[in-house]
């Protein structure tokens, strides 16, 4: 398949190569420790992991979206930034 259209960069590659890692770990330690324990968190709303992760990689994906359009830096800024609100959504959410 020719996927030069989608102009990949190592930055969109690794961001999207970290989403699918992420999914997969979640699905093994959901499949050893079902469950997740809900807790209710800084947004007062109950979530699991599950619902960590979804918030996190949405989250990222708008931080990346808005690094785009507009700065003229690194996505590897967007991502560490993206990094720091998964592990801030994990600890307070």
């Amino acid at each position: 398949m020719n996927f030069s259209w989608m102009a990949w960069t190592p930055a969109t590659a690794a961001f999207f190569g970290v989403i699918f890692a992420l999914i997969a770990s979640m699905a093994v330690w959901e499949r050893l420790k079902p469950g997740g324990s809900p807790r209710v968190g800084l947004l007062r709303i109950e979530t699991t992991r599950g619902d960590r992760l979804f918030i996190s990689l949405l989250g990222a994906a708008f931080i990346h979206l808005a690094w785009l359009g507009l700065t003229d830096f690194s996505l590897w800024i967007a991502t560490g930034i993206s990094v720091l609100y998964g592990i801030a959504v994990f600890r307070w959410v």
